[in-house]
């Protein structure tokens, strides 16, 4: 049965919040306080706004408002179930953290152009929370865009030779794909629909296209919203590492990427259709293109001695998982796919706080550099083994759980390869991350690059990591609510 709605503009206004904030954080370019007090101010108003929409969604109803009728049946319209509140959740919460953190990575290098930075970051999260609440294909590509835009003067924000040539990477890659493979296949949706753009939770392209032109449409969608990191759309991620940490951990975590995969989500659930994919078997295609993706990425991963490029490298893996295990076509595999985008996003930018605390406080990168770093930075090693735990998927992290429920739903399927290749990728999780550990804190005492002597980087930058580690370990034991959003959601979608 399909869920009831109510009509309500919130939607809108969690949209739109960090948007109007721009304003009062340029006006206030000179009172530094004043300035990140005014991002605080939005992102936790853009948090409550979201949160007060979780108990209505919880109760199986949708949330919607159409702002703007161009023509007939294309429309600017926002819509909230599960799938698209677990992906505001994340966003919105991270966003306030990630401002925390910004304010000790940014002030602790004193970084130049602070103010275009955190105005581009809340415009930013306005294109994310538009993606996550979209109601129709088009209203979704428009965010799509939007963020590329809003994210690429971050990426260049140090305006040196390697920044444009990362931007330059990072933008052309992006606008190539989505109007290149995106666009198309969405003016191929509207015309042969007459019209349909609006998301269905049973899909509403059944009936209008045959096999072969599923196909096509499925591969266009899949490689176009190449946010997503699949490759060989992916070289745009480890280039974009050239961005300030906090940027890096906007696209890895939170923003960029999530909304890659989110729109993959969105469009075979919403667009396709479950069981129009089943019937077709092309979830088939979909699991081996995400599987070697995983292999891959993770075998480059290990050879990468600069932390932040063996962190891209690993999220591209990681991003693969969710694609994965919503091609699965199982209640498990839906399930675990879309916590995993929860459950990622807090492990994995806690290790990219982590690196970026690592460099403000001693300018190291590589991690050869890293040796006994655990004795001088003893709080922010502890937090990073956290991170990896949660990316391994080893119990006391929350990782475990999106994990589990991957791995049940390739068993669910029969689709034994998958677990093989999900297996084998987590013990590559291992092997790039837990000798990291171990060398910071267990290195011989001629191997250490770093004297006894704890110091930490800027107090704002170790308070934030220390609570996403510390948020990884709570939905260990506490999974709510991504658990129930993502549970109902792949019920409503899947009928089975």
């Amino acid at each position: 049965m399909s869920p009831t709605n109510i009509t309500s503009f919130t939607p809108v206004l969690a949209c739109i919040v960090s948007l109007l904030a721009v304003l009062p954080i340029i006006l206030l370019r000179s009172k530094p306080n004043l300035r990140e007090g005014a991002t605080f101010a939005a992102g936790i108003l853009k948090f409550g706004l979201v949160v007060s929409m979780l108990p209505t969604i919880l109760a199986g109803t949708t949330i919607s408002y159409t702002l703007w009728e161009i023509v007939p049946n294309l429309t600017i319209g926002f819509r909230v179930d599960g799938l698209g509140m677990l992906f505001a959740l994340v966003a919105s919460s991270l966003w306030i953290v990630t401002s925390l953190y910004s304010i000790g990575y940014m002030r602790g290098l004193k970084e130049h152009s602070q103010t275009r930075f955190y105005s581009f970051f809340a415009v930013s999260l306005s294109a994310t929370i538009g993606v996550a609440f979209a109601a129709n294909l088009f209203t979704l590509y428009l965010f799509y865009e939007m963020l590329s835009l809003a994210t690429y003067p971050l990426v260049t924000h140090h305006q040196d030779k390697e920044a444009r040539t990362g931007g330059r990477t990072y933008l052309t890659h992006l606008l190539t794909t989505s109007i290149g493979f995106v666009l198309p296949a969405l003016i191929f949706v509207f015309l042969k629909t007459g019209g349909s753009m609006e998301f269905a939770s049973s899909g509403f392209l059944k009936g209008y296209i045959g096999e072969t032109e599923a196909l096509v449409l499925l591969l266009l969608f899949t490689f176009g919203f190449a946010k997503s990191g699949l490759m060989p759309f992916h070289s745009w991620l480890p280039g974009a590492m050239v961005a300030p940490t906090p940027v890096s951990a906007l696209l890895h975590a939170v923003a960029v990427v999530k909304v890659g995969v989110f729109c993959i989500l969105r469009v075979y659930s919403g667009v396709f259709g479950i069981e129009f994919l089943k019937e077709l078997d092309l979830g088939t295609i979909i699991t081996w293109i995400a599987a070697c993706t995983i292999i891959v990425s993770s075998l480059i991963a290990l050879s990468q001695d600069n932390l932040k490029r063996r962190l891209a490298f690993s999220t591209i893996g990681q991003l693969s998982y969710i694609i994965l295990g919503m091609a699965l076509l199982t209640p498990m595999g839906a399930t675990g796919s879309m916590m995993h985008i929860a459950m990622h996003a807090f492990g994995k930018i806690t290790l990219f706080f982590c690196a970026g605390a690592i460099f403000e406080a001693t300018g190291k990168k590589n991690i050869s550099q890293m040796v006994g770093i655990g004795k001088r930075m003893p709080i922010t090693m502890i937090a990073f083994f956290i991170g990896s735990l949660s990316i391994v998927g080893i119990p006391l992290a929350g990782g475990f759980w999106s994990k589990f429920h991957l791995l049940y739903g390739t068993v669910q399927e029969g689709q034994y390869a998958m677990l093989a290749v999900l297996l084998t990728s987590s013990l590559l999780n291992a092997a790039y991350f837990f000798p990291i550990v171990f060398k910071a804190f267990f290195c011989k005492p001629g191997e250490s690059q770093f004297e006894d002597k704890v110091e930490e980087a800027h107090p704002a930058a170790v308070a934030a990591l220390s609570f996403t580690a510390l948020a990884t370990v709570v939905f260990f034991f506490y999974p709510e609510p991504f658990y129930s959003l993502a549970e109902a959601a792949a019920s409503q979608f899947t009928n089975f």
